[in-house]
């Protein structure tokens, strides 16, 4: 079973990803050459943050030695209702995954053409180096000695570990012994959504592409090669924008009234400012998500509601965090966990 929640939480979606496709393909080509029959378990999660996004495009974009006809994924139950609540909802889900599944192994067995795209090992020392940066950055963040109080401070952590949102609890320790390391991945993707930073699914890339290019700059055309024609690569990008899309830095500041470390938001600033920057370059856009329109379209409609929402969910904390009364203080917490219920549907993602 290969495991995506935890690992980003620990690594940073960049580095994670990609290490997770070098250890699907050494386990897929070591059961070839001794002959032993697999199928890979993915355990995904529902946003980008957790491994999740399409299904079909994250099937093409597996390693070829994986491709054999067989894989197993879990069904997380945020997405139950995107994937199952109607029938033709359904059938297309199946016939998409099939349909990859078919075109995947196919591929996998027919003999490459000349004019094929195929991956380098330059290519992969590539991603490697990315990898490398991307993580060194991630870790630097979630070590960095403001970073954890800055964050349960600064997001609704707090009020998310009183919802059943999951089948395990919110932490393996208890509420008051809380830390990084004990917090479950489904609650961390969770509080970034609810304020608007979405970092699990883009935090440390702005770094690693700075400091590839900054001293490679002639590594910006192989990397729009990449994207055209390598699948996984064009499918962490594209993820990537979505999560960045999806972000809105000025509702996010409403939060910070709630700590008073300030060293953690410049960090965030910066290394989105640079990932923007080069995505943008890579992808060869004008804007975020200008290669998927109707996407791009459903976030603009969807975020003058969903801004309300965040305005009402911090003056809901900032007059809970005011009151002395156990009573007011159930009621109003009430009303917060409908805020982050809310939230969570109008941005179409939990953890």
């Amino acid at each position: 079973m290969l495991g995506y929640s935890d690992s980003n939480k620990d690594g940073g979606y960049w580095a994670v990803n990609y290490l997770l496709y070098e250890a699907q393909e050494n386990i897929a080509r070591v059961s070839r050459e001794h002959g032993i029959e697999f199928r890979m378990f993915h355990g995904r999660g529902g946003s980008a943050g957790r491994g999740g996004g399409r299904l079909y495009q994250w099937i093409l974009a597996m390693p070829t030695d994986c491709q054999n006809g067989r894989m197993r994924v879990t069904e997380q139950g945020e997405v139950i209702s995107f994937h199952y609540e109607l029938e033709a909802m359904t059938h297309r889900h199946y016939e998409q995954t099939v349909y990859a599944m078919l075109i995947a192994t196919a591929r996998a067995n027919a003999t490459p053409s000349n004019t094929e795209f195929t991956v380098q090992t330059s290519h992969l020392q590539l991603m490697q180096q990315l990898a490398e940066a991307s993580l060194k950055h991630y870790r630097a963040l979630i070590q960095h000695p403001d970073f954890w109080q800055w964050y349960i401070q600064f997001t609704p952590i707090e009020f998310i570990s009183k919802l059943p949102i999951a089948s395990r609890p919110v932490s393996r320790k208890a509420a008051s012994e809380v830390d990084f390391n004990n917090l479950r991945a489904i609650p961390w993707v969770f509080s970034w959504t609810q304020v608007r930073y979405n970092v699990p699914g883009w935090f440390g890339i702005g770094y690693a592409l700075n400091t590839v290019l900054a001293k490679q700059p002639e590594l910006l055309s192989l990397m729009q090669q990449l994207y055209r024609d390598w699948p996984f690569f064009r499918l962490i990008m594209n993820n990537t924008q979505q999560e960045m899309a999806k972000a809105h830095f000025l509702i996010a500041e409403f939060y910070q009234q709630f700590s008073e470390v300030e060293s953690i938001i410049p960090v965030l600033k910066t290394d989105f400012s640079l990932a923007k920057k080069y995505i943008l370059q890579i992808t060869q856009q004008e804007k975020l998500l200008d290669n998927n329109v109707v996407l791009q379209k459903s976030i603009a409609l969807r975020n003058p509601y969903t801004d309300v929402l965040n305005l009402l969910q911090v003056d809901a904390i900032e007059r809970w965090s005011k009151l002395n009364n156990k009573k007011d203080k159930e009621k109003l917490t009430r009303t917060i966990l409908l805020s982050v219920n809310g939230l969570a549907a109008a941005m179409q993602a939990t953890g």
